[in-house]
């Protein structure tokens, strides 16, 4: 990892603040709405095969929103401006996403569905490089810390859209819409973060360090796409799970339990954060995390009851959520090249995109035959063989 140079140059708390809460707007653009808004709408539409519907929407959506990162970051790079591809994906996502109601088939749906993933991803790939941009290493963690409201508050806002009389359905994509631009706005208009130069000139590395560099990112890119498989997996089933166990429970509480697990595992991720940047040892409480998810995909598969079965999931949870925001922060400091952050944070978001490929066809492969509990089975060895390889790497750097 290259040295941080201007370590003493530290980010300024308000767009650190201001930052957390935009990438909160970020999760509340398409957490409630594919975890409860969009499943609902696939019933309202009528389709008997409501399943392989969402796994087509899923598969199609994750290539839109693989594509889109990776090319509206590589823009952002070229252009050498982040906000402005922010500001029109902002824009253009929360127009599409109240116009869902006017599809009327599961094939415009799906149309409309890749449309704004599109536009979902020219908002959020320049949002993630404009972290690298302005966040020095030795606050990384604590920015790791803070990107675990983001998720927190995504959850909460599919909680308050579905209390029952909050809203007609096709008002709660609205308000969803409405709720993202007043978070994602604050930063771009007071932000005014300080300027980092030492994070943002070009770079050439070679030899030695070039290698050890890949190494690096090779292993984190990886550790996260076993990780995200496990969690891909019971966001986008977390609600039909829940019913195979109780077919009476209403969405308004799965989002909840949702919603509980996530905030708490905000005060973990900022403790963990800030310890790591305390002792400048990044790696460890990454892999910590993954083993831990896979102890608790370990208790849902072997669950007897409900009770056993939602203890199971707390604990994966809190782990997987406490995860994937430490990831990201410390995935900045291992891309070598900040000419190249834009682009290189697309192909990281393929970590979390390509997981949507695989798992509607792995759930359909396990679950309508064994259950829900062989999908566990091996969603628990992916996990455990990230924590693996994430100890191992931090026992070398």
């Amino acid at each position: 990892m290259p040295p941080d140079h201007g370590a003493e140059i530290r980010q300024s708390a308000r767009f650190l603040y201001l930052y957390a809460l935009a990438a909160g707007g970020g999760a509340v653009a398409y957490v409630p709405f594919l975890t409860i808004l969009l499943p609902l709408r696939v019933q309202v539409l009528g389709d008997a095969r409501a399943l392989d519907v969402l796994a087509i929407i899923a598969f199609c959506g994750a290539i839109a929103a693989s594509l889109g990162n990776v090319a509206f970051g590589w823009l952002s790079d070229r252009s050498g401006r982040r906000t402005p591809w922010i500001v029109g994906g902002m824009l253009a996502s929360s127009a599409l996403l109240i116009a869902v109601p006017l599809a009327q088939s599961p094939s415009m749906l799906i149309a409309l569905i890749v449309a704004w993933q599109l536009a979902l991803n020219m908002m959020l790939g320049p949002l993630s490089a404009w972290a690298g941009d302005c966040v020095p290493d030795s606050q990384k963690g604590m920015l790791g810390g803070l990107l675990a409201f983001a998720p927190a508050i995504g959850a909460l806002s599919g909680s308050v859209v579905t209390v029952k009389g909050f809203a007609a359905a096709d008002v709660r994509l609205l308000w969803v819409a409405g709720a993202v631009v007043a978070m994602v706005s604050p930063v771009l208009l007071f932000g005014r973060p300080r300027a980092m130069p030492h994070l943002v000139t070009p770079r050439t590395v070679e030899g030695s360090e070039h290698g050890k560099a890949g190494w690096a990112v090779r292993r984190m890119w990886l550790a996260r796409l076993l990780v995200q498989v496990s969690e891909a997996s019971l966001f986008a089933f977390l609600l039909m799970w829940l019913r195979s166990l109780d077919p009476g429970i209403h969405e308004n509480r799965a989002a909840g339990i949702f919603t509980a697990v996530l905030s708490a595992a905000v005060l973990i991720a900022l403790a963990v954060g800030r310890w790591s940047d305390r002792t400048e040892r990044p790696i460890e409480p990454l892999a910590v995390a993954a083993g831990v998810a896979a102890a608790g995909l370990t208790i849902m598969a072997m669950a007897p009851g409900m009770t056993a079965a939602l203890i199971g999931y707390v604990v994966f949870g809190l782990a997987s959520s406490v995860f994937l925001a430490l990831h990201t922060g410390q995935t900045l400091r291992v891309l070598p090249q900040p000419q190249h952050r834009g682009r290189d944070m697309g192909v990281f978001n393929l970590t979390n995109t390509v997981p949507s490929l695989i798992m509607p066809w792995l759930t359909l492969a396990l679950v309508p035959r064994y259950g829900f509990e062989s999908l566990f089975a091996v969603l628990t060895v992916l996990s455990a063989s990230a924590a693996v390889m994430l100890a191992l790497m931090a026992r070398r750097s």
